[in-house]
């Protein structure tokens, strides 16, 4: 049986136009963060970006065209008052994570370092999403951020591959739980972002080449590069319950520890 041409064509063509929406980027203020507010706003949408820095226009204008709020996601309280002041949304982006303190290694002295983690990330993700979820236009998403190790745990990070992946399947179930709001997850690579300042130069320099040297793509990736994969997901109306590898390949090789 032939399938019609008007059978195969959904009424509503999927673009990248964000035009009219109201995109709300929590850790938006720097990074991967301010990477996707930035593509959401070439896009079309109105932003407010949040963190828990206070960011003065005159040292960051590229913060210029977003309303900004602080907000720390550890803080339940916070959160809610958040939501209820940012009010009506479209498309909810949750990068932000923690900014210090200890990752949490498994063999730690206590405790303390993987209950901040998961408090910070996966419980603020949680919070995040269950304030703005009655908020959200019927046809609107919510994208989470995790990691490459999610995928593939590395000595010393059991608390980061732990959350993360408690992450994605968090998306996995709201997608469910608040269809027809899609849910997904962006699992980045290497991104070049202060992240990494805790390393010395040197030993920055020398990832970025292992970085080159082993990924297929050949390069370190960028915040655009999130970016860019945060508009499509918004954009796209039949992606939910997936998590999209942003990675350049990382995942596939040994590289790094």
């Amino acid at each position: 049986m032939n399938t019609s041409q008007t059978e195969l064509q959904h009424p509503h063509s999927p673009s990248y136009d964000l035009t009219g929406k109201h995109v709300v980027v929590v850790g938006g203020k720097t990074g991967i963060g301010l990477g996707m507010a930035l593509a959401a706003r070439a896009a079309g949408a109105t932003v407010t970006v949040a963190s828990r820095r206070t960011v003065s226009i005159a040292d960051h204008p590229e913060l210029a065209p977003f309303e900004q709020l602080v907000l720390d996601i550890s803080d339940e309280d916070a959160v809610r008052a958040a939501f209820n002041a940012i009010g009506s949304l479209d498309h909810l982006l949750v990068a932000a994570g923690p900014t210090d303190g200890s990752w949490g290694a498994f063999m730690d002295e206590n405790m303390q370092g993987v209950r901040s983690y998961l408090n910070s990330k996966f419980l603020g993700s949680w919070a995040c999403a269950r304030y703005a979820a009655s908020k959200l236009s019927s046809n609107g998403s919510i994208t989470f951020l995790t990691g490459g190790i999610a995928a593939r745990s590395k000595i010393g990070m059991t608390a980061v591959t732990s959350t993360f992946a408690a992450v994605e399947a968090l998306a996995r179930s709201l997608a469910l739980e608040l269809g027809p709001i899609r849910v997904n997850a962006i699992r980045p690579g290497f991104i070049d972002t202060g992240l990494w300042n805790f390393l010395s130069p040197t030993d920055a320099a020398d990832v970025r080449e292992k970085v080159r040297a082993n990924f297929p793509v050949r390069r370190i990736g960028y915040p655009a590069d999130i970016g860019h994969a945060a508009v499509f997901l918004m954009t796209n109306p039949y992606v939910t319950g997936t998590v999209l590898e942003v990675s350049g390949g990382e995942t596939l090789v040994d590289w790094l520890f």
